[in-house]
C-alpha cells in the first residue's frame, strides 16, 4: 500500500503515529469491506471467491427431498387413521341411534317428538349396547375397566304442573341421578328388574337432558396392508337428548371421543411390518441429523452476521463519528437463517414424535401433524431465499416487504369496519339467517362475500317473517358488499400495485442508496485469489458483473 506524506499547516510533517494509526484504520477498513462484499454474495459468488463449497445450500435442497417425503409417508399414515375415526363414527350412529337418517339434521344426528320415542331411543342404546359382539361387523369390544353403559338424567327439582292457562311450579336448581349398567349384569337375569325401576319414570316437563355414555375398544386392522403394525383405539361415545328448550323437540347429539391407546401383547406373525416400521425410524433419523446440521450451520451464519455488524458499527463510530442507520443494522440480520433454524427445530421435534408413534409409543397424531406440517412450509418458503439472488425471481420479494406495513396499517382500519358488520349481522339477522346466528359463523359468511362466494344464497336464505328485518338485511349486505368489494378491496390491491410499480421503478433506476451501499460502492478493487479448479454444477451459472450492486438482498 502507497501512503502519501502531506504537510500540515505551518509547514510540520504529519507524525508517525498519526501514519501508524491512519495506515490501520485503512487496512481495517479493507478488511471490513472484503468481509461485507463477500457476506451479502451468493452462494456461487462465495465458491468462484474463497472455494468456499455451499453445504447450506446442499442441505437445504437435501433437506426439501428428505422432509417432503418424510410427511407424506406420515400423512398416509395419519390418513388411515383419520378414515378410520370417521367411519366407526358413522357406525356408532346406526348401531345405536334408533331412525339415524345416515345424514346429521344440523349440529346434531336427529330429533324426537314423542314421549314414546323418547323412551324407545333409551333402551334402543341399552339393548343394542348389550348385544354389540353379536351385531357389530367391526372388531369392537367392551372395556374392562368396569365402567359400563352409564345413563344421567339431569332435570329441575321437584314441581308442580299446574293446568295450561296457569304459571308453572318449578325450581329452577337441577339435580342429576345416575345409573350404571355393566355389560355382566346386562347379560344376566336382573336386566329387567334395573330397566323397570323409577328411575327410567322421565318427567318430561322438568327433564333437561339424558345422557348415555359408554366406552368401546378396537383395533385398525388396515395398517396391516400399509406394512404397519396396527393401532389399538378407545371410543368414548356419548349420546345426549337435550330437552333444554322444552320446545317438544328433544335433540340427540352423538360425541365420540377417540383415543389411540398402546397395543399390550400383541403378537403379528411375519417380518415384512417389523424390516418396513424399521426402515422408516432410519429415514427418520437422517432427517434429524440432517436438520441438526442446517441448525448448527444457520446459527453459526446468525452469530458470524451479528459480530460483523457490531463491527462495521465500532468502525463507522471510529472513522465518521456517527451512528450507523436502524435500515443498515437491520441488512446483517438475515430473516431468511432465522426461518430455517424455526423449521429445523420443529422438524426435529416432530420426527422424534413420528418416530415413537411408528414404535407405538405415543399417539399424538395432531401435535406431530402441526409440527411437521408447519416445519415442511417453512422449508418450502425458504426456497424463495435462492431465488431472490436473482433479479427477476426477487421482484414479489421485495414487493411483500415494501407493501407489508402499509397493508397491515390498512387492515387495521378496514378491521374496524369488518367488525362493526360482524356485530349487526349477528344481533339483527342472527334469529332469522343460519349463516349469522353465531360470531364466528357471521365472521365466515363475510369473508366469503368479500371473495365473491355464495352471494346469492345468503340473500336467499333470510326468513321474511319480519318485513322490517327483510328490508334491512337488504340494506346491510348491499352496503357490506359495494363497501368492501368495490372499495376497500380495490384499494387493498392498489397498495400492493404501488409497491410493485415502485419496485419496478427501482430496478430500473437505481435503488436508494444508504450509508452501507455508500459503503460498499468502492469495493470493486476488492479482489479475492481464485484457482483455476474444477466448480460444482451447481456454481457454474454465471451472472452479469451489473447486477452486484443493484441491492442487498438478506
Amino acid at each position: 500500500m502507497e501512503i502519501s506524506l502531506k504537510r500540515l499547516p505551518g509547514g510540520r510533517a504529519p507524525s508517525c503515529g498519526n501514519m501508524m494509526a491512519q495506515s490501520d484504520l485503512d487496512l481495517k477498513e479493507t478488511a471490513l469491506k472484503e468481509d461485507l462484499k463477500f457476506y451479502f454474495m451468493n452462494p456461487c459468488d462465495k465458491y468462484r471467491a474463497r472455494h468456499q463449497i455451499p453445504w447450506k445450500l446442499a442441505l437445504q435442497i437435501l433437506k426439501i427431498v428428505m422432509v417432503t417425503s418424510q410427511l407424506v409417508f406420515f400423512g398416509l399414515s395419519n390418513q388411515l387413521v383419520v378414515s378410520f375415526k370417521e367411519e366407526n363414527t358413522v357406525a356408532f350412529k346406526h348401531l345405536f341411534l334408533k331412525g339415524y337418517s345416515g345424514v346429521d339434521e344440523d349440529d346434531y344426528s336427529c330429533s324426537i317428538y314423542t314421549q314414546q320415542d323418547a323412551y324407545d331411543s333409551i333402551f334402543y342404546v341399552i339393548d343394542q349396547y348389550r348385544q354389540l359382539k353379536n351385531i357389530s361387523l367391526g372388531t369392537l369390544g367392551y372395556e374392562h375397566d368396569g365402567s359400563g353403559l352409564k345413563i344421567c338424567k339431569q332435570q329441575y327439582r321437584k314441581g308442580g304442573m299446574l293446568p295450561s292457562n296457569d304459571k308453572p311450579n318449578i325450581d329452577v336448581s337441577t339435580e342429576t341421578d345416575c345409573i350404571t349398567l355393566k355389560p355382566q349384569e346386562l347379560a344376566g337375569k336382573n336386566t329387567e328388574v334395573k330397566l323397570n325401576s323409577s328411575f327410567f319414570n322421565l318427567e318430561f316437563y322438568r327433564l333437561i337432558q339424558v345422557k348415555i355414555s359408554f366406552k368401546l375398544k378396537g383395533v385398525a386392522l388396515q395398517t396391516i396392508h400399509a406394512r404397519e403394525l396396527p393401532d389399538c383405539y378407545a371410543f368414548q361415545n356419548t349420546i345426549t337428548f337435550n330437552n333444554r328448550a322444552h320446545s317438544g323437540k328433544i335433540k340427540v347429539y352423538f360425541n365420540s371421543d377417540t383415543d389411540i391407546q398402546e397395543c399390550k401383547d400383541w403378537h403379528i406373525l411375519g417380518s415384512v411390518l417389523q424390516k418396513n416400521s424399521l426402515y422408516i425410524l432410519v429415514f427418520d433419523g437422517f432427517v434429524i441429523l440432517n436438520c441438526l446440521a442446517s441448525l448448527i450451520l444457520c446459527s453459526r451464519s446468525v452469530v458470524l452476521a451479528l459480530r460483523l455488524r457490531q463491527r462495521f458499527v465500532n468502525f463507522f463510530l471510529e472513522k465518521y463519528n456517527r451512528c450507523v442507520s436502524y435500515t443498515d443494522r437491520m441488512e446483517f440480520i438475515n430473516g431468511w437463517y432465522v426461518l430455517v433454524i424455526i423449521s429445523d427445530v420443529m422438524t426435529i421435534i416432530g420426527s422424534i414424535l413420528k418416530m415413537e408413534i411408528k414404535a407405538k409409543n405415543l399417539t399424538s397424531y395432531d401435535v406431530c401433524s402441526i409440527l411437521l406440517g408447519t416445519s415442511t412450509l417453512f422449508v418450502w418458503v425458504g426456497v424463495i431465499r435462492y431465488l431472490g439472488y436473482f433479479q427477476t425471481y426477487n421482484v414479489l420479494i421485495l414487493t411483500m416487504q415494501a407493501s407489508l406495513p402499509k397493508v397491515l396499517r390498512f387492515c387495521c382500519c378496514a378491521g374496524m369496519i369488518y367488525l362493526g358488520y360482524t356485530f349487526c349481522g349477528w344481533i339483527v339477522l342472527g334469529p332469522y339467517h343460519e349463516k349469522f346466528e353465531d360470531l364466528n359463523t357471521v365472521a365466515e359468511c363475510l369473508f366469503s362475500l368479500v371473495n365473491g362466494d355464495d352471494m346469492f344464497a345468503t340473500f336467499a336464505q333470510i326468513q321474511q317473517k319480519s318485513m322490517l328485518v327483510w328490508i334491512f338485511s337488504r340494506l346491510y349486505l348491499y352496503s357490506f358488499i359495494i363497501l368492501f368489494i368495490y372499495m376497500i378491496l380495490s384499494l387493498f390491491i392498489a397498495l400492493i400495485t404501488d409497491a410493485y410499480d415502485t419496485i419496478k421503478k427501482y430496478q430500473q433506476s437505481g435503488f436508494l442508496a444508504t450509508d452501507l451501499h455508500e459503503f460498499l460502492k468502492d469495493c470493486g478493487n476488492v479482489s479475492y485469489r481464485k484457482e483455476q479448479t474444477s466448480m460444482p454444477s451447481i456454481c457454474c451459472c454465471r451472472r452479469r458483473q451489473s447486477d452486484d450492486n443493484l441491492i442487498l438482498i438478506n
